[in-house]
This record gives structure tokens, sequence and C-alpha cells, in this order.
């Protein structure tokens, strides 16, 4: 279709589409979902060929936040019944984070719930840093700790971390609806002080919130204007004992969809499929790599993912390699400027070229995301996939071994 044909042009030439384009990718209909993946494929291959980065989560503290982000799990009055506890020390956080290069991550996030870092767990965390460098040789380091005060990110940047994570989430129009203990503002300011301070800056979206197109148009349109290296998508993980527990929202091809408009807006910069991939693009994920170039391996911060291995196997069988440690991740224009290219000239934006974006961390802003792979009786299309949704009990903070 002629439209598909534009935007393909237009990714091509780093050329945004217009809003109007972009709420027609959405509107496009299931019969033509996979018109818009090869369109949106082409795109994605041309910057960044067949290669899919892998970022393993570590989750440094959980739960007991105080911000009341409602689709957070770990978030001030949540039910939701996950695991808790404070932070890590350096060597566990960093044993945590073997296992993830183990399994192929080339990129580690560290988020701590919470509003946002004192300036002793900033200390506490570049230790953490400083030992997951020096026992994990070449990997990349993204921190997510919530709003950031003056001087913080400069901190972690002499730290040797490598980017900053901080979602918008939803549109400026209805953060509020979401959120009312900190502002859409507060979101923008802390990936603007990540980013002057020399951090590749990671900032995304959660999609099934209730919200209209208008309003995801609306945010990866202003994730474009902030300019972050790295893009996560993440789909809401309704988790019981939260304010969204009932927003089940999101088909697969829904799924597809959003990520095709992101890839649309945001040509040249890496998106990552964060949290909810498993539980609403369940058996089209491997299309959803001919989309996004980035992907978490394993397990989310409280909520079980697909197995690292199944990971890895989807990967190959649809015929993308896992990106090395010695290939750079950007396209040459974007990375030859530090990693952040000029919003006129490049796409979204930086960050999370590596931080932690999926939705269910709290200080992070990212959603949960993750969920088992489901159980013998299948619900219809129509129903909550609630059996998808399982609570973490590995990894960090716990005595078991992760999935990675």
């Amino acid at each position: 279709m002629d439209l598909l044909n534009t935007l393909v042009d237009k990714g091509l030439r780093r050329e945004p589409p217009t809003r109007e384009e972009a709420l027609a990718v959405l509107a496009t209909s299931d019969d033509d979902v996979l018109d818009v993946v090869a369109a949106a494929g082409k795109v994605r291959r041309h910057w960044f060929g067949r290669r899919v980065k892998l970022n393993y989560l570590v989750n440094l503290k959980s739960g007991l936040c105080p911000e009341d982000c409602s689709y957070c799990s770990q978030r001030l009055g949540s039910k939701a019944d996950i695991l808790k506890y404070t932070w890590l020390k350096p060597d566990e956080a960093s044993q945590a984070a073997a296992a993830g290069v183990a399994g192929g991550a080339k990129r580690v996030c560290l988020v701590a719930s919470g509003r946002g870092p004192t300036d002793r767990d900033v200390e506490r965390v570049s230790d953490t840093i400083k030992t997951i460098k020096e026992q994990n040789e070449g990997v990349e380091v993204c921190a997510c700790l919530g709003l950031l005060s003056d001087g913080q990110a400069e901190r972690l940047r002499a730290a040797g971390a490598d980017a900053y994570n901080h979602n918008l989430n939803t549109s400026e129009g209805t953060y509020g609806d979401i959120t009312t203990t900190h502002t859409y503002a507060d979101r923008v300011d802390t990936v603007q002080k990540a980013h002057a301070a020399g951090l590749s800056a990671c900032s995304g979206l959660i999609a099934g919130m209730g919200e209209s197109d208008e309003d995801l148009v609306d945010v990866v349109f202003a994730l474009r204007a902030l300019d972050p290296d790295s893009v996560p998508v993440n789909f809401l993980i309704p988790f019981e004992g939260t304010p969204l527990a009932k927003e089940w929202n999101l088909t697969p091809q829904r799924c597809l969809r959003i990520l095709a408009m992101v890839r649309f807006v945001c040509p040249d910069v890496e998106v990552r499929i964060a949290g909810g991939r498993e539980v609403h693009l369940r058996t089209l994920q491997p299309l959803a790599l001919h989309l996004a170039n980035s992907i978490f391996l394993g397990d989310y911060l409280t909520s079980e993912g697909q197995a690292g291995k199944a990971d890895l196997e989807m990967i190959s069988d649809a015929g993308f390699e896992v990106e090395g440690t010695d290939q750079v991740t950007l396209p040459g224009h974007r990375a030859a400027t530090g990693g952040c290219g000029s919003q006129e000239s490049a796409g979204c934006g930086s960050q999370e070229s590596a931080g932690c974006g999926s939705q269910d961390s709290a200080g992070c802003g990212s959603h949960e995301g993750g969920g088992v792979c489901g159980s013998a009786a299948v619900p219809s299309v129509d129903e909550p996939r609630t059996d998808l949704v399982a609570v973490r009990r590995r990894g960090a903070g716990t005595d078991l071994a992760p999935n990675a």
C-alpha cells in the first residue's frame, strides 16, 4: 500500500513520518499486519541488519516503593505477592549479572525501586558498577534508579555507567491518570540530566494501559524529540494487586503494529521489546524481531520471562543473530556522536542501548514484563491470559539460580 511504501522511503532517509501516517499504521487491519511487519522490517534491517542485542535485568532493590505508578507491582499500596528485599551487595549483583552475560547479554541493567536515589544510594550503585565491570569484561552497564538529582548522573558516569534508563511511559496528557506522586516533566528532566552527563539515554513507553492511538503517537514523538539512543517498548502486565489488573487491551497483532509505528518514527534507534512480550505477543514473538533489534534475556524485575535458552533458540530459528560485544549497536552516524544523534538526523533516542526499560520496575518506570509459557488449556483469544503472568521466585534476592 502507498502508506507503507512512503514510510519505508522515509525510514531509509531517517525522515520521520507525519503524525497522521503514524496513526494510520496503528489503524491498519489485522489482515494487513504482515505487510506492516515486512515494511518496518526493511527499515530495521537497513540500520541494524539481523543483529539482536541482548540485555539482562538485575533488580538491586525490590518492592516497597513510595510512588503510586498504577502499572507497577512494586508501587505504594501494591498487593502483588512479589519478592521484597533491600539492596543487593556489589558481589551479589555482579554474580547475578554474570549469569546474564554468560547467556549472551551485552548489557546489564541495574534497577532499583524507589522515587530516586539518595547520594548514598548512588555511591552504593557506583560500587556495584565498578565490581560488575571488573568481573565481566566488555559488558555495558545501564542504571535505572528513578528520578535523578543534580550531579548524580555525572557520578554514575564517573563510576563507569554507560547508560541511564527512565521511561516516559505514556503521553503527557494522560500521565496524571497513571501516576500522581511525580510528573511527566520530572521524567523528562531526568532523561535530560542523563543525556547531559554523557550517559546514553534510554527512555520508552508502556502500551496497554487504556491509552488511545493518539496517546501512543504523542509519547513516541515526544521520545523522538528527547533523542534517546534506545527506546524500550513495554506491554502492560496487568499484575493482580495493582490498579491496572483488569486492563487486558492488547492482541499480538496490536503489539506488532505498535512496534512497527515506533520503528517508523525512530528508524535508526535501538528499539527494544521489553516487559510483556511473552504475555501479549505470545507465539508471534519471532515476528517482532523483524521490528525491534533488542530484547531482554530471561526474567524481568518481579515477573518471570521466557527461558533464556528459548530466547536464544527463537532468535536463531527466526534467522537472526545475537549481537556480540565487539559489534557497535547504533549506526555509525549516531555512534560517532557518542550515541545520540541530532534530533533532525537521528531517530528517537538514547539510553537504553541499555537500560532497564521493563515496565515492572517502579523507580525505573518500566513495566514488568514477563510471564511463563502457559498451560495446557489455552484460553480463547478474547480472554485475559492471566496464566502467563508469574511472579519471579528465582535469581536476584533468592537462593535459586537465575533464568538466563
